[in-house]
């Protein structure tokens, strides 16, 4: 690799360390491709990225970014996996790791947080964005679900709901 290539490297993996929501480092020292290419196919799924990189251009890369906390730990056979969502990224490896005594991690970032691999397994536990975003919208929908329930309802249940508003006002007033 010739010093361009080792620059381009440094400035992938700058950009990186800058937009991702989360990073972790493993060790997978024993897997075989077929492993690692399982590990990447999953993590594409989650909306993430695997990368394999000298652990000397990470962590020159590293130098003044939120996640260079990280840098102690590159040392032997590294992968980093990190993703836009904070958690994605976690859940893919954590679960992963699980399945496969080879893969042992290492700790990570979120942000400026370091985390050991205790934090990697509770951002892990944490519900995705789009967990969050679907639980949200179903508290939203659900008064006017039952608005909706309530006009479709007889008219005899509708009179007797009218009148229960009626009878607060008149408490209230």
């Amino acid at each position: 690799m010739d010093r361009a290539q080792k620059e381009k490297v440094v400035d992938e993996l700058g950009q990186i360390f800058e937009s991702s929501g989360v990073v972790v480092v493993a060790r997978y020292e024993g897997m075989t491709v077929a492993q690692m290419q399982d590990l990447r196919a999953k993590m594409r799924e989650a909306g993430g990225s695997v990368r394999v990189a000298k652990n000397k251009l990470a962590k020159i890369a590293l130098e003044g970014k939120p996640c260079a906390s990280i840098a102690p730990l590159l040392t032997g056979m590294t992968v980093i996996s990190y993703s836009e969502d904070p958690v994605a990224a976690a859940k893919v490896i954590e679960a992963y790791a699980k399945a496969n005594e080879k893969l042992v991690i290492l700790g990570g970032a979120m942000g400026n947080a370091a985390l050991d691999p205790a934090g990697v397994k509770a951002v892990a536990s944490m519900p995705s964005r789009e967990e969050l975003i679907a639980s949200i919208v179903a508290c939203l929908g659900a008064p006017a679900s039952a608005l909706a329930g309530a006009i479709g309802a007889p008219a005899s249940n509708i009179a007797g709901i009218l009148s229960t508003i009626e009878k607060k006002f008149e408490e209230a007033a």
